[in-house]
């Protein structure tokens, strides 16, 4: 696999374990040597935080309740709320310091390239798993050799499936139907007005293959990122995850939602103090994924009008949350 691109590490810490792991760290590349560890995991889970407040703790504390051999890999970007000094003291806890906030994508890549075991799991750390899911997930993806991806259930707190756990590839024509809700014609035109959102579909009783899975909660067999590459960092927040799907699909690998194995996802809890910041990187994201995959189906000045359609999506979304923001500070100063 290729060298990532430059990085700047602070440190690379064991959580009460210097003698079962220790890290080796290369500047310049962003290189991060291969572990030295007591025992060889059967999966590494990687989990990138950023000012996640408590939810990290619950995140780590659901995987090491996992019974396999699970390593965990906090990729931290440059968070300041004091969400590192709650993770407990055990030796299967590693945590990597980034000096500036990186992105989910590079932050993926950095504690990929720490890790040693054959499965690995990237979570955001406001998800949290029942029993028996961590199991179900890797079940999954060993049960044929061309998996090479699975997801499970992402849950809201009451219990309800969230959109984004299977889904078909949101392309510029589908994106353009769900943004003016055209997608409730579905039933009447299905072709013409497909929702990519698949979970008010019902819920499969097995595992089926799908387009796309979040990325909240990816987990991947490393012989399928040797083959397809690592995350494309030039995505920053929200988008990569789609990206990573169109190129495992393209070479061949097959994505499986795994509907038992269920994941509590606080959707959006990192991200509530910075909205248009995460809106910004959203729609960035979404121009590259469209003129990375879809150049050819929408050449010239289709393309620009999709970029064109994009940005303006961003200006309403900006200007929405700007007023409600402005409109809620003035009602907190009277109350």
């Amino acid at each position: 696999m290729a060298l990532l691109r430059a990085a700047t590490y602070e440190a690379i810490e064991t959580k009460a374990g210097a003698d079962c792991m220790n890290a080796d760290i290369k500047f310049g590349a962003g290189h991060v040597a291969p572990q030295a560890i007591a025992k060889t995991p059967a999966l590494s889970a990687i989990i990138v935080n950023y000012n996640a407040g408590t939810l990290l703790r619950g995140c780590v504390d659901s995987l090491l309740a996992c019974p396999l051999a699970v390593e965990v890999i906090v990729v931290d970007n440059a968070s300041h709320d004091g969400s590192l000094d709650g993770l407990p003291d055990s030796p299967r806890i590693r945590v990597i310091r980034n000096t500036t906030n990186v992105g989910f994508a590079a932050a993926c890549n950095i504690g990929m390239q720490a890790s040693s075991a054959p499965f690995l799991l990237f979570l955001n750390p406001d998800c949290f798993f029942e029993p028996g899911a961590v199991a179900t997930l890797l079940a999954g993806l060993q049960s044929d050799d061309r998996v090479g991806m699975v997801g499970g259930l992402l849950v809201n707190e009451d219990g309800t499936e969230q959109g984004g756990g299977r889904r078909a590839v949101p392309t510029p024509w589908r994106s353009f139907v769900r943004a003016f809700g055209l997608h409730r014609f579905a039933n009447r035109w299905p072709k013409l007005f497909y929702d990519f959102h698949l979970h008010k579909q019902p819920l499969p009783e097995e595992p089926i293959e799908v387009e796309a899975i979040s990325g909240a909660c990816i987990l991947v067999k490393r012989e399928a990122v040797e083959d397809v590459g690592p995350w494309d960092e030039g995505f920053f927040l929200h988008c990569e995850d789609l990206d990573w799907c169109m190129r495992f699909r393209q070479k061949g690998w097959t994505i499986l939602f795994v509907p038992d194995a269920r994941i509590y996802h606080a959707q959006g809890a990192c991200s509530r103090s910075r909205r248009v910041f995460v809106e910004w990187h959203k729609h960035k994201g979404m121009v590259r994924f469209y003129g990375k995959f879809f150049r050819h189906q929408y050449p010239g000045a289709l393309m620009w009008l999709v970029t064109l359609g994009v940005w303006l999506r961003f200006g309403l979304a900006a200007a929405y949350l700007t007023v409600r923001r402005l409109l809620a500070g003035v009602g907190l100063k009277r109350g």
